[in-house]
């Protein structure tokens, strides 16, 4: 029998091994692509695999380090994207039947970049229709199951990406988030995730859902492997203008300098009259907090109603988004995709013509109050998601503190801060000003260093 526990070990870790030429990338390929076979049929995280081009990349990988020619931390590590990214020669239906015919006829940005840093792409993850939905309801491919407890949802829409590599599966995968869809399965799956600025990683090549709001990063189980795939992630791309000429840091590097002296607000109060988040969500945050007090930050509650207005200003821009890019299929196939996606759809549809305008204006000027009220302060600390993860293909709402942040653009990565009373993970969410991700890894790794990184149950089937 194969012993896939090499699989569940962090990415940094075993790329040393890799380096060293202690662990063969062949291996570790064929390992996964064997774990894929043996569990995807219960946890349903894969839309397709690529056995082809992931052991050609392995052997090729394997060949280059052992000719000197080692090209860094992803070089032969294998990896996943979200099936809405475009791999040359595959199909990318982006959860849908109306896009299921369509070939990329090259790879996306995103793909290209771990090319270049010799990763190696086992496959495609599932996710719900056109990344539509805060589960990973859908009606063409099924939900994805939670390695945690199988009868629990993963949470979306990056859902297959966030079952797979809780599962083991792989080492890392790629995530989309226009509305929390990194921070959303990264919670409820206990991963760390980040959503960098907007204009940091390219979006060419990968389906739309808000071109003003779509952000691409990764999804791992280690603060540092999810600061090494941003790194290879991230970059200006003159095929998108969306991104930005900005310098990308090593934020390996510098991850472990610490937070003696960081400024952290403390939400207590995010202006919707509600409860924050479940008592152990709750504890999570307040033990986050601790941790980071405890290693020198200078950490004060304080009150941002601001949050929950920018979620609404964050859903009326999606749902219009959305709506736009997607109207062709609503007037001349609306039978043909699934009512979860449709009726979200439909609502932006029927928004009145001045609602962009309006949005937009309100988006300028909760950016602008956002900013003051954080003024003197380097990080916000808040949950992730207000709740555990709930049952399969259920999803009470629950992205509250996860959209503002897609409307206003800054970064923001989600981390676990421990297990609630069902033992399902709990995250918290960190959030720093535009492109200060190297601040925000380093204060992921503060909590996690308290919390430590959390493992799945799941054991592969034999």
């Amino acid at each position: 029998m194969p012993d896939f526990s090499i699989l569940r070990r962090p990415l940094f870790e075993v790329a040393h091994l890799v380096e060293r030429r202690e662990v063969s990338p062949v291996e570790l390929a064929e390992l996964s692509l064997a774990a894929i076979d043996a569990a995807n049929s219960v946890l349903n995280a894969f839309r397709c695999v690529l056995p082809e081009r992931a052991l050609a990349a392995a052997r090729r990988a394997e060949a280059e380090i052992a000719g000197g020619s080692y090209r860094g931390a992803l070089h032969g590590i294998p990896l996943a994207v979200k099936d809405l990214m475009d791999v040359a020669g595959e199909t990318t239906p982006a959860g849908s039947v109306v896009l299921a015919d369509r070939v990329a006829t090259e790879d996306c940005d995103v793909v290209r970049r771990f090319d270049a840093a010799g990763a190696v792409i086992i496959g495609k993850t599932h996710l719900p229709e056109f990344a539509y939905h805060g589960s990973s309801i859908n009606p063409h491919y099924g939900p994805v199951r939670n390695p945690w407890d199988l009868e629990r949802d993963t949470g979306g829409s990056s859902s297959g990406t966030g079952s797979a590599v809780a599962a083991g599966l792989v080492y890392g995968a790629t995530g989309s988030d226009t509305g929390g869809s990194i921070r959303n399965p990264s919670s409820q799956c206990g991963l760390a995730g980040i959503k960098p600025t907007f204009g940091r990683v390219s979006g060419r090549g990968a389906v739309t859902l808000g071109w003003s709001l779509d952000h691409m990063g990764p999804m791992t189980r280690t603060v540092r492997d999810a600061a090494l795939m941003l790194e290879a992630m991230a970059g200006y791309d003159p095929g998108d203008p969306r991104t930005a000429r900005k310098h990308v840091p090593s934020y390996a590097d510098t991850l472990d300098a610490g937070v003696a002296g960081v400024r952290i607000a403390l939400l207590e109060d995010d202006g919707a009259s509600l409860p924050l988040a479940t008592p152990a969500v709750v504890h999570g945050l307040a033990h986050a907090a601790q941790a980071l007090a405890d290693a020198g930050a200078l950490v004060t509650p304080l009150r941002i109603p601001e949050v929950s207005e920018l979620e609404l200003v964050g859903v009326g821009l999606l749902r219009m988004e959305a709506s736009a890019t997607y109207e062709h299929f609503l007037r001349e196939q609306p039978e043909a995709l699934g009512a979860p996606a449709r009726d979200r759809l439909y609502l932006g549809w029927a928004m009145g013509p001045e609602v962009p305008l309006l949005a937009g204006q309100a988006r300028t000027v909760l950016r602008e109050r956002f900013s003051a009220r954080l003024d003197g302060f380097d990080l916000l600390l808040l949950p992730g998601m207000p709740y555990e993860a709930p049952p399969l293909a259920t999803m009470p709402a629950g992205t509250r503190f996860l959209t503002p942040f897609n409307a206003l653009g800054w970064p923001a990565m989600v981390t676990p801060s421990g297990l609630g009373e069902r033992g399902l993970p709990t995250a918290v969410q960190i959030v720093g000003r535009p492109w200060a991700e190297a601040l925000v890894f380093r204060a992921a790794r503060a909590v996690e260093a308290a919390v430590g990184p959390l493992n799945a149950p799941f054991a592969i089937p034999q």
